[in-house]
């Protein structure tokens, strides 16, 4: 149990640029006062004293504004930063090198017996506000976004976001490379997302949109060869897609209109 403690410590230092040194992190340090009572109370819960694991346990939560049941099962050099309004319930399991941030939820959809919580693998990121909610398996290395909420389960190495959440495509751009290089050096992506990453929402919108347009396009050639048979001409005015584009100061989202203004 020390030798998990000692590195649960020296996670902080890894994670955390604003750590200064061993005192100030065990001194100010919630998330690490949260992390010391469970292995104290999971150690009691394990010998058979239950009640004295919950008691503990309960006041930990008063004293950090963390909450980790006794029963939850956690694995080596895990950090909460932050740390007010983390919820871990009793069948959770989570495995090496993870990360949490405030408001996280690891919660249970269900009032029966049995595991009802999740189970995250080792090097996952689950972003401030998060909730990740029933018995899902989060696959290793795997990251979820701020206030995403995650009802199904999760392969390796993907990024969730939204709600409910959504596995997004990873992005291969070298801004993407850079961020996963700094990820690699310093052992995790802070909050589990950056700006870069293509919301699936709007991935899904644009796509109907392009699809709509080339649609738009087919028309109007087979109106012009309808007109060529000596037929009366079909055409009617559409509606510009402009205030489908969510951002117009955008280049990239401006770009799926331009075929639309094109067969205007």
């Amino acid at each position: 149990m020390f030798q998990r403690i000692k590195s649960d410590i020296k996670s902080v230092f890894e994670r955390d640029p604003a750590a200064r040194n061993t005192f100030d992190v065990l001194t100010t340090y919630p998330g690490l006062h949260a992390i010391l009572f469970y292995r104290l109370t999971h150690w009691l819960w394990n010998k058979g004293l239950k009640w004295l694991a919950r008691f503990i346990s309960g006041l930990a939560r008063w004293f950090t504004g963390i909450e980790i049941h006794p029963a939850a099962k956690i694995g080596n050099r895990f950090f909460i930063d932050h740390g007010m309004g983390v919820v871990i319930g009793e069948t959770a399991e989570i495995g090496d090198d993870c990360t949490l941030y405030h408001g996280v939820t690891l919660g249970g959809v269900s009032t029966k017996e049995g595991k009802r919580h999740p189970t995250l693998g080792n090097r996952v990121v689950v972003g401030a506000g998060a909730k990740v909610l029933g018995p899902l398996l989060i696959g290793d290395d795997v990251r979820i976004g701020s206030n995403a909420v995650v009802l199904k389960s999760v392969e390796n190495d993907r990024t969730v976001v939204g709600v409910p959440g959504r596995v997004i495509e990873p992005d291969e751009s070298s801004l993407s490379s850079r961020h996963k290089e700094m990820a690699d050096k310093i052992g995790f992506d802070a909050y589990g997302v950056t700006a870069s990453m293509k919301d699936p929402v709007e991935k899904a919108i644009y796509s109907l949109l392009d699809h709509i347009q080339g649609q738009d396009e087919q028309l109007a050639k087979l109106n012009v060869a309808i007109q060529k048979l000596g037929c009366k001409d079909t055409s009617v005015n559409l509606s510009s897609l402009e205030d489908v584009v969510l951002e117009p100061s955008d280049p990239e989202q401006m770009a799926h209109i331009k075929a639309s203004n094109k067969t205007e």
